[in-house]
């Protein structure tokens, strides 16, 4: 039988992680979170993850450094973080944006590895 649960996610009363992201909507395979970070906000170190990422820039801008690779990240644009590469963002002006992960970030503490 198909999974028929609507689920619909107010972002204003998000759970937040240790890293500052909002969990959004999640199903089995996919989650949704919301990053709106201020300038000067960097990952302390690179780090890779056992999830993929895909992004979304809603505001402001940040660089992502992936692999030996240094991206900039504008509104409109979009991105990719394949999973177990090692990256590092580096936030350059008021940010906000809509990631993507698969398998979702938020279960069997993904994120805080």
């Amino acid at each position: 039988m198909n999974d028929t649960t609507v689920k619909k996610v107010d972002s204003a009363h998000s759970p937040e992680g240790t890293m500052g992201q909002k969990y959004l909507a999640s199903g089995v395979s996919v989650s949704m979170r919301l990053w709106e970070e201020s300038p000067g906000s960097v990952d302390p170190q690179p780090m890779s993850r056992d999830y993929e990422v895909v992004g979304f820039v809603i505001k402001g801008t940040a660089e992502l450094e992936l692999e030996d690779q240094k991206l900039l990240l504008n509104p409109g644009e979009s991105w990719l973080v394949p999973k177990h590469a090692v990256h590092r963002y580096r936030i350059l002006e008021p940010f906000v944006a809509i990631e993507a992960t698969a398998p979702p970030a938020h279960v069997h503490d993904r994120d805080s590895k």
